[in-house]
């Protein structure tokens, strides 16, 4: 008469599967079987693949979680991050007379535009130099200032912005020119 070892002594640390004349040992999702037959240990997901998170793995007994940084939230399948638009939210700091901008993981809060000497204010985003001004001789005619969101991922190269010459003052020359943020050489002009 076979001995059910499994009821009997149960040797095994997870689950114990009769057999005729023995037992085998086998263990729970999660976990694999020791070189003894007998015991399981911790499988370490995260080892596996470094595909398994978006960000960050974290091994756990029999199982493994992902964990986004500060700044994003766990998306439904439990692997991916989205940023917080903390601007959407309203979740900032920023002043009345600062704008809330977006950025990946955070925001910041941008001062409003100030124009310099000789140049006057003429909406929230552009500044002109009256030509009647002696000092606004060499000077650009207008400064527009202009905040985009530069999205990774984005297939390159590619066109981020586009300006253009007028001919409404005659005997003007132009001069298009990236004046600071390039020092890693990423943009160029044509």
């Amino acid at each position: 008469i076979d001995v059910n070892e499994c009821t009997s002594e149960n040797p095994c640390t997870q689950t114990c599967v009769n057999t005729y004349g023995s037992f085998l040992c086998r263990c729970e999702p999660g976990y694999e079987l020791e070189a003894d037959g007998v015991n399981c240990s911790d499988m370490d997901e995260c080892s596996f693949s470094e595909f398994l998170c978006q960000h960050e793995c974290v091994n756990g007994p029999g199982s493994y979680y992902c964990i986004c940084p500060s700044g994003y939230n766990l998306l439904d399948d439990s692997r991916s991050c989205q940023d917080i638009n903390e601007c959407e939210t309203r979740n900032f700091t920023c002043t009345s007379q600062q704008t809330c901008f977006n950025i990946p993981g955070e925001y910041k809060c941008l001062d409003p535009v100030r124009c310099e000497e000789p140049y006057l204010q003429i909406n929230e985003n552009r500044c002109m130099c009256p030509a009647e001004n002696p000092g606004c001789r060499d000077q650009p005619f207008t400064i527009l200032y202009r905040v985009m969101d530069m999205v990774s991922g984005r297939s390159v190269p590619s066109d981020i912005f586009q300006m253009q010459a007028t001919t409404r003052y005659p005997g003007a020359y132009y001069i298009f020119q990236i004046k600071s943020g390039n020092e890693g050489r990423e943009f160029y002009m044509r």
